[in-house]
C-alpha cells in the first residue's frame, strides 16, 4: 500500500467528492419548481409528474446499497466514476425527453447515482487522517440537504428563464466534470471485500419499496382505506419481510442483516428514516405555499425563483452546520448532534406550521429547520462508520443512504397527500399546510428521541484509521483494526 506521503492531499480529494455529491443532491429537488411546467407540457396532473421525483428517490434507494457493495468489491473510486457516468446518462435522457415516460425513465437512471454518497464516505474513511474524517463526512452528508435547497433555487431560475430541459443539461454536465476529476485525481481506496452482487435481493427490495410508495401516491384518488391502497401497502411490507429472510439465507447478501441488526446501526437507520421524512416534506411544502395565489389567504404569488430563494438562507446555513456537527460529534459522540438536529428541525417545522403569514417568517423558520437537518444529516454516516469495519463501510453507509431516500420519498408523498386532501376551490387550504408541517415536526421529534437511544460504541471516540496514517494496524485475522462493535 502506498505510504501516506504518496497519497493526494485530502483537501483536493474532498473538493472533488463534494462536487460529485452536489451533482446528485441538486437533482433531488431541482425538478420541483418545474412540476407546473411539466404538467402543462405533458397534459397530465400533479400525481403523474410526482413520479419524476418519487421514481428518482426509489431508484436511488435500490441502487445505493448495490453501488456501496460494488465499491467494497471492486474499488470505491472506480464505482464512483461509474455512478457519475450513469447519472449523466440519465440526465441526458431526461433532457432530450419530450414525454413524461421518457423523462421519468431518465430520472430513474439518474437515481442509480445514489451510490455516490456511500462511496464518498468510504473513500474519506480510507484516505483521510483520522482528525479530518468526522468533519469531512459531515460536510459531504450536509451537501444532501444543501443541494436540496440550492436545487430549488436553480430549478426555479431555469423554469422562469429557460425550460425544464436545462435542469437536466446542467445536472448532467456537472456529473461528467465530477466523474472526470474523480478518475484523474482521486486515489483508489486500498480496502477490498471480494464477492458477488445479490441481484435477487436488489429486485425484492425495489419491489417492496415501490408498492407502498405507489399506494401512498394514489391514496387520495383511491381512498386511504380502499382495498387497493391497503393491499399494495401490505404486499410491499410482505415483500420487504421476505427480503429480510432471503438476505439471512444468502451467502453474499445485498445487505448483511446481522450488521444492520446491531443496535447502533439499526437505531441510526430509524432516526435517518424519520429525518429524511421531515426534510423532503418541507421541500414539497414551502415552494407550494410561496407560489400559491394571494387570494388563498396564505400564498405570496411568488415565482419559482422567488420561492426557491426563500429557502436559500437555510441551505447556506447547512454549509456551517455540517462540519459543526462533525466537530461536536468528535467531542460528545455523534448521537448528540443527531438528537439536537432533530429537535431544532422540529422547532423550525412547527413554527412554519403555525406562523407562515409573511415571507420573512417562512425564510427564518425554514433556516431553523435547515440548521437542524444539517446537524442531523452530518451525524448519521459518522454513527454508521463508527459501528462497522472499513470493509463494511460502503455497504453500511449505502444502506443508510437508502433509508434516507425512503424517508424522503415517504415525506414527499405523505405531505403531497395531505395537501391534496385539503383542496378547496382548486387550492390546498391553509389548514392543510399547517397539518403537513406539524406532522413533519412530530416525525422530527421522533427522530430526536430515537437518536438519544442509540448506544455508544467504541468508535464514538476511537480512532479512524485512514490510508494516510497508521496503515499497518490490523486486527487478529489481518483485517484492518476498527473501533466499532461487532
Amino acid at each position: 500500500m502506498p505510504a501516506a506521503a504518496d497519497r493526494p492531499h485530502p483537501t483536493r480529494t474532498l473538493l472533488i467528492l463534494s462536487g460529485a455529491a452536489i451533482s446528485f443532491a441538486l437533482a433531488q429537488t431541482s425538478i420541483v419548481p418545474a412540476i407546473g411546467e411539466m404538467i402543462h407540457a405533458f397534459h397530465t396532473d400533479a400525481a403523474g409528474v410526482a413520479w419524476t421525483l418519487t421514481g428518482y428517490l426509489a431508484s436511488a434507494a435500490v441502487f445505493t446499497p448495490v453501488f456501496g457493495r460494488l465499491g467494497d468489491m471492486f474499488g470505491k473510486k472506480r464505482m464512483l466514476v461509474i455512478a457519475l457516468a450513469l447519472f449523466a446518462a440519465g440526465s441526458l435522457l431526461s433532457a432530450l425527453g419530450d414525454t413524461l415516460a421518457v423523462v421519468t425513465a431518465g430520472r430513474v437512471l439518474q437515481g442509480t447515482g445514489g451510490g455516490i454518497f456511500p462511496l464518498c464516505f468510504a473513500i474519506i474513511r480510507d484516505e483521510f487522517p483520522r482528525e479530518r474524517v468526522r468533519a469531512s463526512i459531515g460536510l459531504i452528508s450536509a451537501i444532501a440537504g444543501i443541494g436540496g435547497g440550492l436545487g430549488l433555487v436553480m430549478g426555479g431560475l431555469l423554469v422562469d428563464h429557460a425550460s425544464y430541459h436545462w435542469i437536466f443539461w446542467i445536472g448532467g454536465g456537472g456529473a461528467l466534470l465530477a466523474g472526470l476529476a474523480a478518475h484523474l485525481l482521486v486515489p483508489e481506496s486500498p480496502h477490498r471485500s471480494p464477492g458477488r452482487v445479490d441481484l435477487r435481493g436488489a429486485a425484492l427490495l425495489g419491489l417492496g419499496l415501490l408498492m407502498p410508495l405507489l399506494a401512498i401516491s394514489k391514496a387520495n384518488v383511491w381512498g386511504w382505506t380502499d382495498k387497493r391502497t391497503l393491499l399494495l401497502t401490505l404486499a410491499g411490507l410482505a415483500v420487504l419481510t421476505a427480503w429480510v429472510a432471503v438476505q439471512r439465507r444468502t451467502a453474499e447478501p445485498l445487505a448483511n442483516v446481522a450488521t444492520l441488526a446491531r443496535r447502533p446501526v439499526l437505531m441510526t437507520n430509524v432516526a435517518t428514516l424519520l429525518t429524511g421524512f421531515g426534510m423532503f416534506g418541507s421541500f414539497i411544502l414551502v415552494p407550494q405555499l410561496a407560489e400559491a395565489p394571494v387570494s388563498t389567504g396564505y400564498g405570496f404569488a411568488a415565482s419559482a425563483t422567488h420561492a426557491g430563494l426563500l429557502m436559500l438562507p437555510g441551505a447556506l446555513i447547512m454549509l456551517v452546520a455540517g462540519p459543526a456537527s462533525g466537530m461536536l460529534g468528535e467531542r460528545l459522540g455523534s448521537k448528540v448532534p443527531l438528537g439536537l438536529g432533530g429537535l431544532v428541525a422540529a422547532v423550525g417545522l412547527a413554527l412554519l406550521g403555525v406562523a407562515h403569514g409573511t415571507e420573512l417568517e417562512v425564510a427564518i423558520f425554514s433556516a431553523v429547520m435547515f440548521a437542524g437537518i444539517g446537524l442531523a444529516f452530518s451525524a448519521m454516516p459518522n454513527l454508521i462508520v463508527d459501528a462497522v469495519s472499513p470493509a463494511e463501510t460502503g455497504e453500511a453507509t449505502g444502506f443508510n443512504a437508502l433509508v434516507r431516500s425512503v424517508g424522503s420519498s415517504l415525506g414527499s408523498q405523505v405531505s403531497g397527500a395531505i395537501l391534496a386532501g385539503s383542496i378547496v376551490a382548486g387550492s390546498p387550504s391553509d389548514a392543510g399546510f399547517r397539518t403537513a408541517f406539524l406532522v413533519s415536526a412530530g416525525i422530527a421529534v421522533g427522530a430526536a428521541g430515537m437518536a438519544m437511544l442509540i448506544p455508544a460504541v467504541g468508535g464514538e471516540h476511537g480512532p479512524h484509521l485512514g490510508a494516510a496514517e497508521e496503515v499497518g494496524a490490523a486486527g487478529p485475522l489481518g483485517e484492518p483494526a476498527y473501533a466499532g462493535e461487532r
